[in-house]
């Protein structure tokens, strides 16, 4: 009976041991190593791929980004849009059956996510006529 007990107590704890390591990163920064400075590109670690990046409108409100190009890994890629400007932007990516939109921001910043597979993407402001000059390729490996 002693030697049944002890099992039990060596097969729990084996047991809790594993459950703790399973657990995951509560962080909600999608795995980068915190906030990515403008005109940027940052891996955001882990093994799933993917990537944290960040796009800035033009601070004195032109209807631009600072970029028109981005590439990223395959995976859940996450961009920041930056809009210091008192103009309305948002950034839409779209593309091999992915449509996803961030929120409209004025004086601040928001984000949008997508689980890309390799390929090309546009990335694009939704707002107003804004696409056309607000848009670029991204280019996911």
């Amino acid at each position: 009976m002693r030697r049944i007990s002890y099992l039990l107590v060596v097969l729990l704890s084996a047991g809790v041991l594993l459950a703790a390591g399973c657990g995951g990163d509560d962080d909600d920064d999608g795995g980068g190593s915190g906030a990515a400075p403008a005109a940027t590109e940052e891996s955001s670690g882990g093994g799933g791929g993917g990537e944290a990046l960040t796009l800035t409108a033009d601070p004195g409100g032109a209807i631009s980004w600072d970029k028109s190009e981005l590439t990223a890994k395959a995976g859940t890629v996450t961009i920041t849009l930056v809009n210091d400007s008192d103009v309305p932007h948002a950034v839409e990516i779209e593309g091999n059956g992915v449509e996803e939109e961030s929120e409209t921001v004025t004086g601040g910043e928001a984000e949008v996510s997508a689980d890309l597979k390799a390929g090309e993407y546009e990335y694009y402001c939704p707002v107003g006529s804004h696409r056309q000059t607000m848009t670029g390729t991204l280019t996911v490996e």
